[in-house]
Formats: structure tokens, C-alpha cells, sequence
């Protein structure tokens, strides 16, 4: 349907652990329309996380397929998946995933340097204004707060303006008020950018904010629910 972003078909994934394999994910069938917010919950383990990360291309699967804006990624290489996700995808991660020797600035900007984008310091300062950290530009991951450092990572992900954000418990590592914050940020920065939002969590008010909530266990779908506007 050419109004997917992202699809499964029987998507498995298995891992290599202490004690052999390990099924993560079952043969899990999955559509989300383009534009659509979609929640992920279910409890620790049950394969949220790793759910995103196969959307993502970050994790390779074992079985199925996975199309995303209607190309298959299990047909890609890293090299066309990395060039995939650059173009089309950005990742928000609960550890932030900054670099510690980057500033905020340069954090945000080395994504569309890679990209070979001549504006990337130009564009990074704009994103980073945009999440409320223009006086926070040259400041380091350790010289911010949680909440600060989740702004930077958010601004990076949207930087190249991608048409899918995946989010895995974008509020996991902060208090109240930051985690409120971050979520009205989230979603404002999604209405702005008409930009399709998968995010993982374990807050019941951040996926009550959802259109959708797809609830997971023991690597299995369980159910999926509307939520009412």
C-alpha cells in the first residue's frame, strides 16, 4: 500500500546468547500508515526495543520481511541501510547516544556532514534552537542535564528532516517534568514535521498520546488498540 511507511511480514529475530539461541521476535506482522504515531508497550523484555531496532535496520533479521517507505531492508547491505537511514530515519535512544568529545552543536551537525550537506552547522544550530537549546549550542553531553542532552539527540534525529523517528524510551532516563517535556516536544515536533513516530515506552501517559498502541509479549503481538481522540 503506497500509504505505508513501515511493514512486517512475519518478522522474526534470533540471537546468539550464553546458552545458544534466543527467539526474540516471533513472526511478527506489523503496518503503520504514514503519519500514524504508534506506541509500543508491553512489559521489560518482551521485545519492544528490539522491535524498533529491526524497523531501524540496526538489527538484522532472522526471518520475515520488513519494508520501509516501500523498500525492503532485508534485501539491503550496511552500506545502503546506513545511506537508507540517513536519508529517511532518524533514532532517538533512552541513553541519548551522544558523543562526549562533541558539542551540542557538532553533535547534531556531524550527521549532516557525513551526509555531505555544506549547510550542516547552519541547519544544526536552527534544530537546536527549534528544541530550546540555542544558548546551549557549545556546551558538552556532560556539562547538560538529561533533559538537555534528550533535547540535542531529538534535534539530531530531525535534523535531516527524515520521514519515520523511532524512539525507544525517550523518557526512560528523565525526571517529571523533563519527561513531560520531552513529550510535548515530541509531539509538536511531529505535528510540525509531519513526520510517522514509533516510540517504545513504559509511560502509560506518553502512549496514551499515541494514535495507536501495539502491545508486546514474549516476542509476540498480543493486541493492538486505537486510542481514542
Amino acid at each position: 500500500m503506497p500509504n505505508l511507511a513501515i511493514s512486517l511480514k512475519n518478522a522474526a529475530l534470533s540471537l546468539n546468547g550464553n546458552a545458544g539461541l534466543v527467539d526474540i521476535l516471533h513472526s511478527v506482522s506489523i503496518d503503520i500508515v504514514k503519519g500514524e504515531t504508534v506506541g509500543l508497550v508491553g512489559p521489560s523484555g518482551s521485545g519492544k526495543s528490539s522491535l524498533l531496532m529491526i524497523m531501524a535496520g540496526l538489527e538484522e533479521t532472522t526471518g520475515g520481511s520488513i519494508t520501509v517507505l516501500g523498500l525492503d531492508l532485508t534485501k539491503m547491505n550496511e552500506n545502503a541501510l546506513a545511506h537508507f537511514r540517513s536519508q529517511n530515519m532518524g533514532v532517538v535512544f533512552q541513553s541519548f547516544n551522544l558523543i562526549p568529545t562533541m558539542t551540542a552543536l557538532e553533535n547534531v551537525a556531524t550527521a549532516l556532514e557525513i551526509a555531505g550537506v555544506r549547510n550542516a552547522h547552519d541547519r544544526a544550530r536552527a534544530e537546536l534552537q527549534a528544541v530550546g537549546l540555542k544558548h546551549r549550542l557549545h556546551h558538552y553531553p556532560n556539562q547538560l542535564s538529561g533533559g538537555e542532552q534528550q533535547r540535542v539527540a531529538i534535534a539530531r534525529a530531525l535534523v535531516n528532516r527524515p520521514a519515520i523517528l523511532l524512539a525507544d524510551e525517550p523518557t526512560g532516563n528523565l525526571d517529571g517534568t523533563n519527561s513531560e517535556a520531552i513529550m510535548d516536544l515530541l509531539f509538536t515536533l511531529r505535528d510540525r514535521h509531519e513526520t510517522t513516530l514509533v516510540l517504545v515506552t513504559h509511560a502509560p501517559e506518553l502512549a496514551a498520546r499515541c494514535d495507536r498502541t501495539i502491545q508486546l509479549a514474549d516476542g509476540r503481538v498480543l493486541s493492538e488498540e486505537a486510542i481514542p481522540a
